[in-house]
């Protein structure tokens, strides 16, 4: 048998998304009953709105102009809130203040994937937006995450005042776009396969066996 390299899942997402909450959730689940299976996750960045300020606006209002009225955005985060329960996540969406511009966000992911860091670090921020309802768009509040993370937090802290990467992260979501990307979670199984949306773990389960179950010779260097 050929000794491929692990699987790939590339995950394009949101950190203010909360279908990418589920979504990484379901894809754990996932990767739990295929213990057999090598692979590697790699964190992408989207933006659900870039025309957010750097720093934020109103939660409500920010609801109210997106929906048309606070009754029909809470009509439809209540089927959310109901499919995160069912996946352990209690999201406390009433305790969001702010809707943040994500860029920051994105930036501290990239750099944490040197440390191999990304999914403690996306998970943190997850956390700290529907759980906890914290203010993404503070340094403070996303140096207090990296360093929780194990990263660095003095080097990020001082990036953080810099425009480091910022066009790296607006160049990787334009590509995301161009390749027609238009809503997250959106995973990209071996570079092959694509399922948009929070699909249900049983369907990447079947995306992942199939994956690997399809994988050919070129995928491995050949001495020949």
């Amino acid at each position: 048998m050929t000794d491929f390299p692990p699987l790939t899942v590339d995950i394009v997402s949101d950190v203010m998304c909360p279908w990418c909450f589920i979504g990484k959730r379901r894809l754990e689940t996932a990767l739990r009953s295929v213990p057999q299976l090598a692979v590697t996750v790699r964190w992408h960045p989207f933006q659900l709105d870039a025309t957010l300020p750097k720093t934020g606006k109103d939660r409500k209002q920010y609801l109210s102009d997106k929906f048309g009225g606070i009754e029909q955005a809470n009509s439809f985060y209540s089927q959310i809130k109901a499919a995160g329960l069912e996946e352990g996540i209690d999201f406390a969406f009433e305790d969001i203040k702010l809707s943040p511009n994500t860029l920051d966000c994105h930036r501290l992911i990239l750099w944490s994937r040197a440390d191999d860091l990304q999914d403690e670090v996306v998970e943190r921020l997850f956390k700290a937006y529907f759980l906890k309802g914290e203010d993404l768009t503070r340094a403070e509040t996303l140096v207090r995450i990296s360093d929780e993370a194990g990263m660095q937090s003095d080097l990020v802290e001082q990036l953080l005042e810099t425009d480091t990467d910022l066009h790296k992260i607006e160049a990787e979501i334009a590509n995301a776009q161009a390749a027609g990307i238009t809503g997250v979670p959106c995973f990209i199984i071996d570079g092959r396969f694509v399922l948009a949306g929070a699909e249900k773990s049983e369907t990447i389960v079947a995306a992942l066996l199939h994956a690997e179950e399809t994988r050919t010779d070129q995928e491995v260097q050949s001495p020949h």
